[in-house]
């Protein structure tokens, strides 16, 4: 008769098949600003999405829950690039691109409305452009990344594009266009810095832009023909609204993706991707992967 085995005892093989290591990771991910365009709303800040305890996510929102990842896999992470502004092209700005980290999407922001144009909605909302008749609304935002931009007023007054922390506000009047919606601020890296601004709305000369919000988003230009200032590269900020008589919009920010892992471990960053890792600091280490798609293992 075969010897039954003890009822405590585990083999070898099954005591390896049980332990997969493992590590815990914290994350940001912001995606592109989007763009926007002739007297145009401000563009709307990328998507924002972070696990980070204590901290919120887009749409003020709470942090997502925690992740925790396998040693000697690969996970895929692309940052989205800004959107495109536009000038005399009929149309609003371009929207950004999305940014992903593993099973972590956030939209690309919204572009903003060329005059007699809705905001364009995403991560967070365009702006819209002046308003007429219908009046022009602002984009919506993605719950959980961002909030709407703001409504237009009147013959020159364009709304702000929506940022992570705050929505973009709507034209106060025809002469007074709407400033972007604030970002919010993280520590991930160790210092605390403010991304997902929205962008300003633009006017024409004798009226006042919108100023972009905290976090990167552009100002809004004021004199003909002027160009609305970029958003900041990897906040994901909106760009700013160009001024009437063929002023072009400024372009989005650039998104990013930061990693914060113990410092015990190393992270590979992958071809195609472009970052770096800090130092150990605080017990953690931090990967900053500011452009490119890719993959990153430990």
């Amino acid at each position: 008769m075969a010897r039954s085995r003890d009822a405590g005892y585990v083999s070898a093989y099954e005591v390896q098949a049980a332990y997969v290591p493992s590590i815990t990771v914290d994350y940001l991910v912001v995606a592109g600003g989007g763009g926007s365009s002739e007297l145009g709303g401000g563009g709307g800040a990328g998507g924002y999405r972070t696990n980070v305890v204590g901290e919120q996510s887009g749409g003020a929102t709470s942090a997502e829950s925690g992740m925790t990842l396998f040693l000697g896999a690969t996970y895929a992470v692309t940052v989205g690039g800004g959107g495109g502004g536009r000038s005399n092209a009929f149309a609003a700005g371009d929207s950004g691109s999305n940014s992903s980290f593993n099973t972590i999407t956030s939209n690309g922001g919204g572009g903003g409305g060329r005059y007699d144009e809705n905001g364009v909605s995403g991560g967070s909302g365009g702006g819209a452009g002046r308003a007429n008749t219908p009046p022009k609304t602002g984009g919506s935002g993605v719950v959980n990344q961002g909030f709407a931009g703001g409504n237009g007023n009147g013959v020159l007054g364009c709304g702000g594009g929506g940022g992570a922390g705050s929505a973009g506000v709507s034209a106060p009047s025809s002469l007074i266009s709407g400033n972007g919606g604030n970002g919010l601020a993280s520590s991930i890296t160790g210092s605390s810095v403010t991304r997902g601004g929205g962008g300003g709305g633009g006017t024409q000369t004798g009226s006042t832009a919108g100023t972009g919000g905290t976090g990167g988003g552009g100002n809004g230009a004021t004199t003909s023909g002027g160009t609305g200032a970029n958003g900041t590269a990897n906040t994901g900020g909106g760009g700013g609204g160009g001024a009437a008589a063929g002023g072009n919009g400024g372009n989005g920010g650039s998104g990013v993706v930061i990693l914060r892992y113990p410092s015990i471990f190393t992270i590979t960053i992958g071809a195609g991707l472009t970052g770096t890792e800090s130092a150990a600091s605080g017990g953690y280490k931090r990967a900053t992967i500011t452009a490119g798609t890719g993959t990153v293992s430990w």
